[in-house]
């Protein structure tokens, strides 16, 4: 019986998008108010009733000046990738200079300091990295939703299909298309909220004409991004170029620190490859090998035909670290497992990922993708594609 009175609430919530929205509202602007508490309050030994109510009256209108960004959002969630980015970070700006300024006042109005309004730049950088962090929590869940949305619709389309063996063949393939855009999908608010960080150090900085180059950077390469389809092969020339857009955004973020080496056999640029292959692979040597060392360091990208396979070497001169593809729990981010996922989709067992040392003494990615195979699924892609124009 009291399995079934909690049930219900819990079922709504998971449910109601605003119920979760208010929820989530109130236990994150109010874990502010405790963090405030524990690292300032009680740090400066301010134990009056003024000092202990304020970081609960500011939470309170954090709540108030946050809530109306749920709309911004939605409203320009469609829009063209470097409209969206620009008003997201315009209105993350606005309010966090709102809320700086009611909180200041609130605070002087309740303990009677004065004079703060000198250090209004170290309330308002405070102010930007929570709203920026409340932006980059809305897109999370967003995207996470879309992942829920999109799994619920493989495993509907899968029950649906079951008892219709003729139409088996076509719901396997709906359902490999739809793994492939969860995994995309992953990638997006993965890279989103890196790049945004990068840009929002540029403004606090005031690198500003640096800070457009990255938003016009990351603009393009969401384009190419968002316009391919992931289920589809696109050719290693195409791959790399848009590798080449990534790096464009990192090179503005870590400009000499950045070394680059392509060695890639002139055969091999005609050869298909999964969209967006290489650049998580890159993404995780500048996470590891670049981000964290002072003088930077050097990638090196290799790809090569070697018989009936396609080999292609990703090294850095970065930590490294030891893992194959039968051994995916080790240490590594989502980027490495997001490759391995999108190759067992693609290739089955019929392709080889390994990671060991590099000879450049970091990490060293080695791939071999198999040439027969991949050409016999470009023949079914191709007839899948012209069964779909017909229709």
């Amino acid at each position: 019986m009291n399995e079934t009175k909690f049930s219900k609430p819990v079922a709504r919530l998971y449910r109601d998008n605003d119920m979760q929205f208010l929820v989530l509202q109130f236990i994150g602007w109010f874990s502010l108010s405790l963090i405030t508490y524990f690292s300032l309050t009680l740090w400066y030994n301010q134990q009056s009733f003024n000092y202990i109510a304020h970081p609960l009256i500011q939470s309170l209108i954090g709540i108030i000046v946050s809530w109306p960004l749920r709309p911004i959002f939605h409203r320009i969630w469609n829009k063209n990738i470097l409209l969206r980015l620009t008003l997201a970070l315009l209105a993350v700006l606005v309010c966090s200079v709102l809320w700086t300024v009611m909180r200041m006042a609130v605070f002087m109005w309740m303990t009677g300091e004065t004079g703060l309004w000198d250090d209004f730049g170290g309330w308002l950088f405070a102010s930007i990295m929570i709203f920026l962090c409340w932006a980059a929590f809305y897109h999370g869940i967003k995207y996470y939703q879309l992942l829920q949305s999109e799994h619920a619709t493989l495993l509907t389309i899968e029950a649906e299909n079951k008892e219709e063996q003729l139409k088996r063949s076509r719901a396997e393939t709906i359902a490999q298309e739809a793994q492939l855009k969860m995994l995309r999908y992953q990638l997006n608010p993965h890279f989103l909220f890196n790049t945004l960080n990068a840009i929002a150090s540029l403004v606090e900085g005031k690198r500003s004409a640096n800070a457009n180059t990255m938003i016009v950077q990351l603009s393009n390469f969401l384009r190419y991004s968002l316009e391919n389809d992931p289920v589809r092969r696109v050719s290693l020339s195409q791959e790399v170029e848009a590798l080449r857009l990534y790096l464009n955004i990192e090179q503005t973020r870590f400009g000499e620190r950045l070394e680059l080496n392509f060695d890639i056999e002139e055969a091999a640029y005609e050869v298909k490859v999964p969209s967006l292959l290489l650049q998580p692979l890159v993404e995780n040597s500048i996470k590891y090998a670049i981000a964290p060392m002072e003088k930077g360091g050097e990638i090196s990208i290799l790809a090569k035909l070697d018989g009936d396979y396609l080999v292609i070497e990703v090294s850095d001169t970065g930590p490294g670290v030891l893992m194959s593809k039968d051994d995916k729990a080790s240490g590594v981010g989502i980027g490495l497992k997001n490759t391995i996922d999108r190759l067992d989709t693609f290739y089955g067992d019929q392709y080889v990922f390994q990671l060991g040392t590099s000879e450049l003494g970091g990490l060293r990615i080695f791939i071999r993708l198999p040439l027969e195979k991949q050409s016999a699924e470009n023949r079914a892609e191709q007839h899948l594609s012209e069964s779909n124009d017909n229709q």
